[in-house]
């Protein structure tokens, strides 16, 4: 204790210095557990893009291409799901909802998705939530969309106004349905999914606007307004995909069996929470290279100290004397040095983690409403607290180096006159 209280006092003589080391190592502390802290919630809030949904069927490819394109939005469907396939697997006795999807749209950049409103009463994200809308309500009548938090927000959109869907899922499309116009009826909540980025519109209104269309290209000398759509059967032929709600989790791997051997058409069915998984393992690399990045800043934050300490050796050497002349043993100059070395590590990584908190209190809701992803605020978890102590272990073992010199330095060198 007498050389941690002697290390203190030392540090308060040089405390500009010891200040700027301090700072240094807090940030780079915050840096670290804050990464971990945002991985783990990421890594959460992407398992929970789809919740509650016991199975995904789209046409046979696989597994990660039909999560991509029916959840993420990405890519599109090497085939189309026949309606009486849908049907017929959709009154299932093990099935207890389902709901159809489909794409091949967009407005500016954004995915059109056709589907039902069954949509907006089964479809969960992050640990069971359901949609909610920020003003408006489903849609009801035809030409009617409704719009996720982004696109509402990036485009300036409100309930009432007017948009034209193109056709096509490019950022840039020449050809457009500007004589079936829709309305604005509808904005969801941030959900921090890809529904935010999502224009959900009927499933009859996908085939509205494609009536007097063939093979991807509108028939020439043929045009039926919007009227006249209105008034004819829009029974859809053909769907995306769709999700299965199940009676009973027991009977998911019995129905995904059943679809994936399904003889009318190929079919494949998927566990969204397996296929998540296995998409975010592909992305496992990226996720460790930003844990990596962060241990390489307290890296470069401890040695600082280190290079401060060693710096500071020199000038202290006639301060290592008197310390030697009035009784102080080499151990006790080791140990005081050592004793500095722990005091900034300790409050350094005690400041880093009051700064993180800090700064999760004053974010957090500023992150979920801009980015719909909640960090909570708890306790560290065992993983941060090892983090936390990898952090003050290295900080003492490369402390020994400066702490060594300052050992051998003997009474005369500290004594003796430099020309």
């Amino acid at each position: 204790m007498p050389i941690l209280q002697l290390a203190y006092k030392s540090l308060l003589n040089r405390r500009l210095t010891a200040v700027l080391t301090l700072i240094s190592i807090a940030l780079s502390v915050t840096l670290l557990l804050g990464v971990e802290k945002l991985r783990n919630e990421s890594r959460s809030s992407f398992a929970n893009t789809i919740s509650a949904t016991d199975l995904i069927v789209g046409a046979r490819s696989g597994s990660t291409q039909l999560l991509l394109y029916s959840v993420f939005r990405i890519g599109s469907a090497t085939n189309n799901i026949s309606w009486q396939s849908y049907e017929e697997l959709s009154q299932h006795p093990k099935v207890k909802w389902s709901i159809p999807i489909s794409l091949g749209d967009s407005h500016r950049g954004f995915r059109v998705m056709g589907t039902t409103t069954d949509y907006f009463q089964h479809y969960r994200y992050s640990r069971n939530k359901g949609l909610g809308f920020a003003s408006g309500l489903a849609f009801n009548t035809l030409y009617e969309a409704v719009l996720g938090a982004d696109v509402a927000q990036e485009l300036g959109y409100v309930s009432g106004q007017q948009i034209v869907i193109a056709h096509g899922a490019g950022d840039i499309s020449l050809v457009s349905h500007d004589d079936k116009p829709f309305r604005v009826v509808g904005i969801l909540n941030k959900t921090g999914t890809p529904v935010d980025r999502t224009i959900h519109v009927s499933l009859q209104a996908i085939e509205a606007i494609h009536v007097d269309w063939q093979g991807g290209a509108k028939l020439p000398g043929f045009q039926i307004n919007a009227e006249q759509a209105e008034r004819m059967a829009l029974q859809p032929k053909s769907i995306t995909a769709f999700m299965l709600g199940l009676k009973s989790r027991l009977a998911t791997f019995r129905v995904l069996r059943e679809i994936n051997e399904y003889k009318q058409e190929p079919l494949l069915a998927i566990m969204p929470g397996v296929a998540l998984q296995e998409l975010w393992d592909m992305m496992g690399v990226a996720e460790k290279a930003l844990l990596a990045i962060s241990a390489f800043v307290v890296v470069v934050g401890l040695t600082g100290m280190v290079t401060v300490i060693l710096t500071s050796l020199n000038e202290r050497r006639r301060e290592m004397a008197i310390l030697r002349s009035v009784g102080a043993k080499p151990m006790h100059i080791f140990g005081l040095i050592l004793g500095e070395a722990i005091t900034l590590t300790l409050l350094g990584s005690a400041l880093g983690l009051l700064l993180l908190y800090g700064l999760l209190v004053f974010a957090q809701p500023i992150i979920e409403s801009q980015f719909g992803l909640f960090i909570a605020i708890s306790w560290p978890s065992t993983y941060e607290w090892k983090l936390l102590l990898a952090v003050i272990g290295s900080g003492i073992v490369i402390s020994i180096l400066p702490a060594y010199r300052a050992y051998r330095y003997s009474l005369a060198d500290g004594m003796s006159i430099r020309i």
